[in-house]
């Protein structure tokens, strides 16, 4: 029947979010039908707008409506600091625990040669870029103390040693194995002010 099948496929597509089994799946979408289609209807239109009308800030590539996001446009951060993170989840962590006053790049992803991603799919040269038209003088790696994270930080690393650039890398506080999303204010804080520099800020002269 029509009915069930419109039933299975919309459990089918509740199922791509992150956690969510057959049984939770399910579980939502009868809740939806029996009790909230109203805001079944809510979510289809919020979800219709945010796919169709939500891109990339120019700037920070965090997700924006706009050519630049409300971060970068703001004109009230410090020019001087650029975190760089793994996801736009990471970034509003960081923004709620109020521990960065600078501006943003965000990965949407960290390297996993394994599963095809690498500096390419990261846009590390668009990162470059943001560096060298803006007024950055430190740049704070920001990537999760994850093995693919450090890697990662790693690699910034090596990139940006031949910058006019200081870069540090976020520290006590922070677990290994921890991701930014789940850090609370304080943790953040800590992490933010006791980050340790990787590199002097010098170019090379060899």
């Amino acid at each position: 029947m029509a009915s069930d099948a419109a039933i299975e496929k919309l459990k089918e597509a509740l199922r791509r979010l992150p956690g969510v089994g057959p049984r939770t799946a399910g579980r939502m979408a009868f809740h939806l039908l029996e009790r909230d289609r109203e805001g079944g209807q809510l979510l289809a239109e919020a979800l219709t707008a945010a796919v169709s009308g939500v891109t990339h800030c120019e700037r920070c590539n965090n997700f924006s409506e706009a050519t630049l996001c409300r971060i970068c446009s703001s004109g009230k951060r410090d020019e001087a600091l650029l975190c760089v993170v793994e996801t736009p989840a990471d970034l509003d962590t960081i923004e709620q625990a109020g521990a960065f006053t600078g501006y943003y790049f965000v990965l949407m992803g960290h390297l996993s040669p394994l599963d095809g991603v690498g500096p390419d799919q990261l846009g590390f040269d668009r990162l470059v870029a943001v560096i060298g038209k803006s007024a950055t003088k430190e740049v704070i790696l920001g990537t999760n103390l994850t093995v693919e994270g450090q890697a990662t930080a790693d690699y910034l690393t090596d990139l940006l040693q031949d910058k006019s650039v200081t870069i540090s890398r976020l520290a006590r506080g922070v677990p290994a194995g921890g991701e930014l999303e789940y850090m609370d204010a304080n943790t953040l804080t800590q992490a933010f002010s006791d980050r340790r520099t990787l590199n002097s800020g010098q170019k090379n002269s060899s």
